[in-house]
């Protein structure tokens, strides 16, 4: 009784299930996938859509620096607010140093605010998990944020509700050094294992390659039809 309302409570197992449940808003929400191809990387992500929505009002992948993209999973108000809260730290990183920020430092600078809401009393965690896509040093890299403030770098990851599905696709197709062609044929392919039916509506794409990101382009949206 009250060790899963209050985060600052563990339970005699260890465990906090604040961030448990934060974990489930992710494990509930529609398939996100990122794939890191020989130069870059394809994102590729789903949305539910009520009949009268707008689709061009949710926003799951996101620009966040000149050489970074983030792709949201979870409850969009807690992606909308890191999102904005990475690209200020972008912004200081540019002001302070006059170089843009290096991608493993914006992850930390995240997972580290992420983490520091499973210790405050009064708060609950972000229930988000983002996928952040950017290249440094001539290498590209994707990670995965978490809930707890963990995170990990992956070659290909898919997080959501079809997430199992999407990664056993991954796992016995993805090859490295890919083209882009064959990454977002990938990309695309294992997000069809997870949610069926995909449309120009319901999902979003972006791509980072040789230093210039491209989100929902015509080009990458007729890929859909494919």
């Amino acid at each position: 009784m009250g060790y899963d309302q209050a985060i600052v409570v563990f339970s005699p197992e260890g465990r906090m299930y604040q961030v448990e449940y934060a974990r489930k808003a992710v494990e509930r929400s529609p398939t996100l996938v990122g794939v890191v191809f020989q130069n870059g990387i394809v994102m590729a992500a789903t949305k539910s859509l009520r009949k009268l929505i707008v689709p061009e009002s949710i926003e799951k992948i996101s620009k966040v620096d000149s050489h970074i993209i983030a792709a949201s999973c979870g409850i969009l108000s807690d992606s909308r607010v890191l999102v904005d809260y990475a690209r200020v730290r972008s912004q200081v990183n540019m002001i302070t140093y006059d170089q843009p920020i290096e991608v493993t430092t914006l992850v930390k600078d995240i997972s580290d605010r992420l983490q520091k809401f499973t210790q405050v009393g009064g708060m609950r965690p972000f229930g988000v998990s983002l996928l952040i896509a950017g290249h440094e040093d001539g290498f590209y890299h994707l990670f995965e944020t978490d809930p707890s403030g963990a995170f990990r770098e992956w070659r290909a990851q898919a997080i959501g509700r079809g997430s199992k599905k999407a990664k056993k696709y991954l796992v016995a197709n993805y090859k490295k050094k890919m083209t882009r062609e064959q990454a977002l044929t990938l990309a695309l392919k294992s997000l069809k294992e997870a949610e069926e039916e995909l449309s120009q509506e319901t999902v979003e794409i972006g791509v980072i390659e040789d230093g210039k990101i491209s989100i929902n382009t015509p080009e990458l949206l007729a890929s859909i039809r494919k």
